[in-house]
């Protein structure tokens, strides 16, 4: 081979590879903005869900016998997830959980634990499931309120601010 087809052979190698990483910076920074979106998606809906379970706590729940505001909030995130929006979970972080259902049980969510209770505010992971990408975050739920006590009397003893469950968000 001369060194003029060489020299060519290796330019448009050079170009292919420009090219080629050009596209693939695109898609990184399309996929880093719809990714962004979506923290921010998680973190609106975080906001609107511990809202409600407060205010349903403080305007309906006075004793025992009234439906917990959690309980409804599972409800919510059942129907949520049936109609196909999102799936978001209520689970345990203290190692007492109130229902065995609400365990963390794969590796995400018992990672997500770990960092939550070691003072992380919001923790999430990009992963691909059945060729489509979801968002994957948790968020800690700390004792906010005595009335909390009144179903989750295991509860009474936590530090202000500690961690005794997450929300579990998967968003596609």
């Amino acid at each position: 081979m001369t060194h003029s087809k060489i020299t060519l052979s290796l330019l448009s190698i050079a170009v292919i590879g420009l090219f080629s990483v050009n596209l693939s910076s695109k898609e990184t920074k399309k996929e880093s903005a719809a990714v962004a979106r979506t923290r921010e998606t998680v973190k609106m809906l975080d906001d609107v869900y511990k809202t409600a379970v407060v205010l349903i706590t403080e305007h309906y729940v006075n004793d025992e016998d009234d439906l917990p505001a959690g309980s409804a909030a599972k409800a919510l995130f059942a129907a949520i997830n049936a109609k196909g929006w999102h799936k978001v979970e209520i689970l345990d972080a203290s190692g007492e959980p109130y229902n065995k259902d609400n365990t963390p049980k794969d590796q995400f969510d018992i990672a997500a634990v770990k960092s939550l209770k070691a003072g992380e505010s919001f923790v999430d992971k990009v992963i691909s499931k059945d060729g489509k990408k979801y968002l994957r975050a948790a968020t800690p739920i700390p004792v906010v309120m005595k009335k909390c006590i009144m179903c989750h009397e295991n509860y009474k003893n936590a530090k202000d601010g500690e961690p005794i469950g997450i929300l579990s968000y998967t968003i596609p």
